[in-house]
């Protein structure tokens, strides 16, 4: 059985290099590898600028609090970064459907990736399942693959940080 690549895989990799965006070719193809993204060529100057681009415009899709808005914007993205669904068997591993043209270079491919991914992650999880962290000291974009829906904080950390800041709070002590 072949996993479904557009699915939360892309998605949990844009929230990643949206809060720290590769800076190098190679940085970026680097991290592209280490996250099981199949790199036909490797990532150029180029292709770091546009997916910077892109991502503060995926960025824009996570900040919009209004689902046909949101939608809008991704619908965007989509509409400048797939392709028809096709069969593929590109790297030998087996026959999966690709969201985007052949021969695309590094930032390309992202783009066709976290779009498709961030579209099936709203359609079939919920449309309010991106978000910003609710932590005041943080401002970092997550995806929410819980369960209930209800995630506010991109990690534990930020969770339990706000946690002690509220009980502080309560009790009259200082943060």
């Amino acid at each position: 059985m072949h996993l479904n690549p557009y699915g939360e895989d892309p998605v949990r990799f844009a929230v990643e290099l949206a809060a720290a965006p590769p800076r190098t070719a190679e940085e970026l193809t680097d991290r592209c590898v280490a996250a099981g993204v199949v790199v036909e060529r490797p990532g150029t100057d180029g292709d770091v600028a546009e997916v910077a681009e892109f991502l503060e415009r995926w960025l824009a899709v996570v900040d919009s609090g209004e689902h046909r808005e949101r939608a809008r914007l991704l619908n965007a993205l989509l509409a400048e970064s797939s392709s028809s669904p096709r069969l593929t068997d590109h790297s030998g591993n087996g026959w999966h459907i690709h969201y985007r043209d052949a021969d695309l270079p590094l930032a390309g491919v992202l783009r066709a990736l976290i779009s498709v991914g961030t579209a099936l992650h709203l359609a079939g999880r919920g449309m309010d399942r991106l978000h910003r962290c609710a932590a005041t000291d943080c401002h970092r974009a997550f995806a929410d693959f819980t369960r209930g829906g209800r995630q506010r904080y991109c990690s534990p950390s930020c969770a339990n940080r706000d946690a002690v800041r509220r009980h502080r709070a309560r009790a009259g002590r200082p943060s």
